[in-house]
């Protein structure tokens, strides 16, 4: 099942500069392989040593942050948008 990804600015260069991507996956897991099957590296920069999501990165799926759903086993469906956005620091 195809779904559209919203790729945030920094992470463009991964995806030679497009903002919205479309996968094909069940779950967030997958979603994170497939984006990094289609573009190697992308894995990488969402992932951390144990594979677990990065800490500094919120997933939402139709406007839904997934650590309030299930997380990496959060369900996708045909259709779904998933935007990827990086936590921003600042002091």
């Amino acid at each position: 099942m195809p779904v559209s990804v919203l790729i945030p600015t920094p992470l463009r260069k991964l995806t030679e500069n497009q903002d919205v991507v479309s996968v094909e996956a069940s779950n967030v897991d997958e979603l994170v392989n497939a984006l990094d099957s289609k573009f190697p590296g992308f894995g990488g920069r969402l992932r951390d040593e144990s594979g677990a999501l990065r800490r500094f990165i919120n997933v939402y799926v139709t406007d839904e942050d997934i650590r309030f759903l299930q997380n990496k086993d959060t369900a996708l469906k045909d259709g779904d948008s998933v935007s990827i956005v990086p936590a921003i620091a600042g002091g």
